[in-house]
Order: C-alpha cells, then structure tokens, then sequence
C-alpha cells in the first residue's frame, strides 16, 4: 500500500508541479491562457523582457479592469474569447492566428500544474515551437485544481486525443 502511494504521489509531482521551465528564449509570440489572474503579469514581464514581441491573451467575459487595460493599451497585445473555454479552444485559436501571423514558435505561459496538459494539447494543434513559463501558483490553487486537471489530463490522453 506505502509503495502505491508513493508511485501515486511521484507521478503527481512529475505531471503537475516538475514541469521544466527554463528561461525562455526568444519566440514570435508569448500566449497567456485564462485562469489564474496572475498570468498576465508574468506574461508581460516576458514581453518587457524581450522574450517575444507579441502578448496574446486568452480572456473570459467579464474581463477584469487590468486585463481590459492591457487589451486595449496600443502595446502589441491581441485579446481574445477562446470557444470553447477551454485549454482545447485556447490551442486552436492560438493555432489559427499563429498560421494567420506566421508565427513559428510561442511561450504558453499558465499555472505550473497546468503546464504539461497544455503544452500536449497545443502541440496536437500547432507545428510552432512551444515552450512554457509558470505563473505564480499559490498551494491553495494546487489544492483546488490537481482533481479536476488529473480528470482533463487522463480525458485528454485517452478519449479526446485531437485538437
């Protein structure tokens, strides 16, 4: 019984906490998914930093004041309502406007829990080279979303494997 949790414990880390994140290196566009509110700021900080030169943000209506700020403050940012509202919607609206603007590589910046699952699925929709960043993720938000991302995580490795 100890040996099956320990198992089931590592393979936890591995899949939502030591996801590599190198410092990212130059890329065509940096993609912030919705969720946590501090995404975007990372994203920013990566676009300040020169990593990319173009900020996409995936929003949800009703859109924050510092998210409705960054979409329209003339800075190269592109706002968009992914559908469905989901990680799947975000990889293939983020595939369309990378085949539209000739992008060829992206940083998908998201929780550190969320990492794994989203650079599977943006992969099955796009050829660009992704990498990911992690946004700050407080333990309570770990606590909260592991049980659901396990679910999606498995859904997507066995039921739902297109883009």
């Amino acid at each position: 019984m100890l040996v099956v949790l320990a198992v089931l414990i590592g393979a936890g880390l591995w899949l939502f906490y030591f996801v590599g994140t190198d410092p990212p290196y130059p890329a065509d566009a940096i993609i912030v998914l919705s969720g946590n509110p501090g995404r975007p700021a990372t994203g920013v900080e990566l676009q300040k930093e020169g990593v990319a030169p173009e900020l996409v943000l995936s929003v949800i209506p009703p859109l924050q004041k510092k998210i409705a700020k960054l979409c329209s403050s003339g800075r190269a940012v592109i706002c968009f309502h992914a559908k469905p509202e989901s990680t799947v919607g975000e990889a293939r609206t983020f595939a369309q406007l990378a085949r539209q603007r000739g992008w060829h590589s992206a940083v998908i910046v998201s929780s550190r829990f969320h990492l794994r699952r989203a650079r599977l699925l943006f992969a099955r929709c796009t050829d660009a080279k992704l990498q990911v960043a992690s946004a700050k993720t407080t333990w309570s938000e770990y606590a909260r979303n592991i049980p659901l991302e396990i679910g999606k995580f498995l859904d997507q490795l066995t039921l739902n494997r297109d883009c």
